[in-house]
């Protein structure tokens, strides 16, 4: 006879093989559930400062500043294995070294359906800075609204929703008022 030892682990055995499959089926499912969201990504404004904290006249360090307007359906991303969205505007550009940088400016998290309709007219939430510490000889910078959809079980998976249509330019440094 089996003790019932033997028989919980039996019985535990097989319970967690199949829910192990039933994960790897849903995970499997969010590949079947694909949405391509459209939106629009507009500048209203683009203005360098410098950095009002620099001590020393050799580090001064410039801060781009962006207005913008966002607005997405972000609504056919979700589905019922959908848990979050995680949304942000990047900013691309060559600095004068050419290496590339990526920036995110402004983001959210969205999680529930309802929320999924961004209409949204702000400014950047993170700073914007170069790293040779000035724009001046920056290469333009195209500005991407892209998404994150975060699964209950599977696998995370990016997209774009909104790209600006042609690169901006960096202004000249403004003084602050």
């Amino acid at each position: 006879m089996h003790s019932i030892f033997s028989r919980i682990n039996n019985v535990s055995a097989l319970l967690s093989s199949c829910m192990m499959a039933l994960f790897a089926a849903i995970a499997l499912s969010s590949f079947v559930f694909t949405a391509d969201p459209k939106g629009d990504l507009g500048l209203l404004s683009v203005k360098v400062y410098p950095a009002s904290g620099a001590k020393k006249a050799h580090s001064k360090q410039e801060l781009a500043f962006v207005n913008f307007n966002v607005t997405a359906d972000l609504r056919p991303l979700f589905h019922w294995n959908t848990k979050q969205l995680f949304v942000w505007v990047e900013a691309e550009f060559n600095n004068t070294k050419k290496s590339e940088n990526a920036v995110a400016i402004w983001d959210r998290i969205i999680r529930r359906k309802d929320d999924a309709n961004l209409k949204v007219s702000g400014k950047n939430k993170y700073m914007l800075r170069e790293l040779t510490k000035s724009f001046k000889n920056a290469e333009p910078a195209h500005y991407t609204l892209k998404y994150n959809v975060m699964p209950y079980v599977g696998v995370l998976t990016y997209g774009e929703a909104a790209r600006t249509n042609a690169p901006v330019e960096f202004p000249l440094v403004q003084k602050r008022v």
